[in-house]
């Protein structure tokens, strides 16, 4: 079976660096095979023999921060999830730059009180919630997203985001795996 994991946070500044090597050895350390990592932004892909568990996420967790210093959260998905949260993307006609596009994968489904804020509110930036994500359009760059902290205290702990030009890229080493 294959797999994603998308680590939250890492190689963004001086302080979050974590090496391809020391990354895909964590993945590795977790049990994982044939790992390969991506775009320096803690994109991993992996095969497993089983769905990938929430104690393996803490074991990578914990081999990141062992190898590297950095503390950082890590979302495990299967294949099948993975392209189950790009395919239910309801915002692919909102615009045609990808890298405005975000999808926030989620470890957990989105809790059922999540209070979006109105569409007049953030326009022209665009939000939609799916069952395991938060999907944004911001047509003004991810930078100046009128979401707040509140609204991401409410989404959870374990949430991390991707471009579409990202999830694309994830999904074409998926198919190269088949």
């Amino acid at each position: 079976m294959h797999g994603v994991g998308l680590v939250r946070g890492i190689n963004v500044g001086a302080s979050t660096r974590v090496a391809k090597g020391d990354l895909a050895a964590a993945f590795t350390e977790a049990g994982f095979e044939r790992v390969s990592t991506f775009l320096q932004s803690g994109n991993v892909v992996f095969d497993a023999a089983a769905a990938p568990s929430a104690a393996q996420a803490a074991a990578v967790e914990r081999a990141i921060e062992k190898r590297s210093g950095v503390s950082a959260r890590v979302i495990l998905l299967t294949e099948k999830a993975f392209r189950t949260v790009a395919a239910a993307n309801p915002l692919l006609d909102a615009g045609d730059d990808h890298s405005k596009l975000m999808v926030t994968f989620l470890d957990h489904p989105v809790p059922p009180a999540l209070r979006v804020p109105d569409a007049d509110r953030i326009a022209p930036e665009v939000v939609s919630v799916g069952e395991r994500a938060v999907y944004q359009w911001c047509p003004l760059g991810v930078s100046k997203s009128k979401l707040t902290h509140a609204f991401w205290r409410e989404v959870g702990p374990v949430a991390t985001g991707r471009n579409w030009r990202t999830v694309l890229r994830l999904i074409e080493e998926l198919d190269a795996r088949s």
